[in-house]
């Protein structure tokens, strides 16, 4: 398939171009900090972001794409599930 946007430089904003099923971890970082998680079923979302900083968010809405640059899902504090980390 061809793609019209190849010769264009990626940037913060762009799309993104990967994804990976997020298992959450207290200790374990995510392979690849995110530029937004899909949530596939409503819960809350506790995670670390790129500062350090954890935050839960509550009731994140299943269906939704939440741009957050994470480094961490942790399992304390998640209950929301078919997390996909977007890159």
């Amino acid at each position: 398939m061809a793609d019209e946007f190849s010769s264009y430089r990626g940037g913060i904003t762009a799309p993104a171009t990967k994804g990976a099923a997020v298992t959450p971890s207290d200790t374990v970082a995510l392979a690849q900090t995110t530029r937004a998680l899909f949530v596939g079923e409503t819960g809350d979302l506790a995670v670390r972001l790129m500062s350090g900083d954890e935050v839960t968010l509550l009731n994140a809405a299943a269906g939704l794409i939440y741009p957050l640059r994470v480094t961490h899902v942790l399992a304390t504090g998640t209950t929301a599930g078919g997390l996909v980390g977007l890159s």
